[in-house]
């Protein structure tokens, strides 16, 4: 039986860093699948689109929150499944411009962008 070995550098320096952060990844994964898969995003110029799967949850059940330009999205206390994700957008929401529909367990929340506000005023120069 033929056994090889390698150098104690060689096995510590690549063997530890690989499995250093294994539980952390296995965390994440679990999290990706008991919460839902990522979403699909899409945006033109004055809309963002998120598409989400939230199946076993009704309507009524889900919480949206928008500030700014994060979306938060969680299920209520009482819902079938637990569900909680926050997303930050490169621009800022209007919420009272924006529309949310569930429908067959796809959550797909059409968000409009805000106008930026020009707040610039010029100076006479004397």
């Amino acid at each position: 039986m033929f056994f090889a070995t390698s150098p104690v550098a060689y096995s510590s320096a690549l063997r530890r860093p690989a499995y250093a952060h294994a539980g952390r990844t296995v965390e994440r994964f679990l999290d990706d699948v008991l919460t839902g898969s990522r979403p699909q995003y899409a945006q033109d110029d004055t809309t963002f689109t998120l598409t989400l799967d939230v199946p076993g949850i009704a309507k009524d059940q889900l919480s949206i929150a928008i500030e700014d330009a994060v979306v938060r999205i969680s299920s209520k206390e009482g819902a079938p499944r637990r569900y909680r994700a926050a997303y930050e957008l490169p621009q800022d929401i209007d919420a009272a411009q924006s529309e949310a529909k569930l429908e067959n367990g796809v959550l797909t929340l059409k968000l409009t962008k805000k106008v930026p506000v020009n707040n610039a005023s010029e100076l006479t120069i004397q």
